[in-house]
């Protein structure tokens, strides 16, 4: 009896991981984030997971945590699993161009997500908040909250390598150009933004040398080291009411700290981007201005959409397209809300994106 019972576990432990490999093995959409360091991700991540539940299909979430190389060992990994879809938010939207080459040579489509990939035709689809928007609704913000004229205009910009830190600025400069020509601002921290404050439409060469002056690198730490040299050279006349484009929460709120130190500084307006939890507190607080608000949600859900639409066979919807540098791509947009302490409640508490117990002050 003994040696039956036995035998029996043994069938049925050979069966059970024979079961676990192929289930294990198996992957239908294969998901690649920047980073676990950035709250913004760690939400996309569980947003992902939500997403699938009530599908037939498997999904794997692999974080690249700065790394091109990492970014490409993540896709070459999901590659082996079997992945029909590559869903993939680079860290370097140039670098990522050879890990979704092989994704494209392995038969798996590609959909690029919330950063566009560059200079490659192997990317099928882009899912985005509209990134120039997010940079006009920044800066229009400013301008609404303008004082007098003259007054000292700090700009301040994403990564160099970020596609998205081009199109936030390209936003942004198209609405606050107008108003550096008119006096209304004066732009305190960048020589070669005031060299080019007469020209409407920036290159992106122009461009470039504008962030490579003002880049934080989304790096909050990073941000509040440029915002200390600026403030600490600036002149008696660069001080007082300020205006601060600053690109996004995490550098938002370094720069915010900066300022808020600086005796000289009488008031600031400070841009945002993100909606994360700790700069809704620092609005609530009257610390940072505004944010805008990307609704992950939609994001995640148009992203899944679209795989679940190429996994059963069919053709996205897109409204759009943007150019690499190689070709058009197929884009879905998702729209942005501006929040600041007016709408907080209705925006983020009532449509339940966070709930009113994680904040103080409301």
């Amino acid at each position: 009896m003994r040696t039956i019972a036995l035998l029996l576990v043994s069938i049925m432990l050979t069966v059970l991981v024979a079961a676990c490999n192929q289930g294990g093995g198996k992957v239908d959409v294969g998901i690649v984030l920047p980073t676990k360091d950035e709250p913004r991700w760690v939400q996309d991540e569980q947003r992902f997971k939500d997403a699938l539940k009530g599908t037939n299909y498997s999904t794997e979430i692999l974080f690249s945590q700065g790394s091109s190389a990492k970014e490409k060992e993540n896709v070459d990994s999901l590659i082996a699993k079997g992945i029909k879809v590559l869903i993939i938010c680079p860290q370097d939207g140039d670098a990522a161009a050879a890990a979704v080459e092989a994704a494209k040579k392995a038969g798996v489509k590609v959909i690029s997500y919330d950063r566009l990939i560059t200079n490659t035709d192997a990317v099928d689809y882009y899912v985005t908040f509209d990134s120039v928007a997010v940079g006009k609704a920044q800066a229009q913000y400013l301008v609404d909250h303008a004082a007098g004229s003259g007054q000292p205009l700090y700009l301040y910009a994403g990564a160099a390598s970020d596609n998205n830190a081009f199109l936030f600025f390209q936003g942004a400069w198209e609405v606050l150009q107008p108003k550096v020509a008119d006096g209304t601002f004066k732009i305190a921290n960048s020589s070669e933004a005031a060299t080019l404050q007469s020209t409407a439409e920036l290159s992106r060469d122009q461009m470039s040398k504008i962030i490579g002056q003002v880049t934080t690198n989304w790096d909050p730490n990073e941000a509040k080291n440029k915002a200390q040299t600026h403030l600490t050279a600036a002149a008696a006349g660069d001080k007082g009411d300020v205006v601060i484009l600053a690109p996004n929460d995490g550098t938002a709120r370094s720069i915010a700290d900066v300022f808020a130190s600086d005796s000289a500084i009488t008031s600031f307006v400070v841009t945002g981007q993100d909606a994360e939890k700790a700069s809704i507190q620092y609005i609530i607080d009257g610390k940072q201005s505004m944010t805008v608000f990307k609704d992950v949600r939609t994001l995640v859900k148009d992203a899944m959409g679209m795989a679940v639409t190429l996994l059963d066979g069919g053709s996205p919807d897109t409204t759009g397209s943007y150019n690499n540098g190689t070709i058009d791509v197929n884009a879905k947009q998702t729209d942005v809300i501006v929040v600041d302490k007016d709408n907080v409640q209705t925006e983020l508490i009532d449509s339940k994106y966070y709930e009113a117990k994680e904040f103080t002050g409301l």
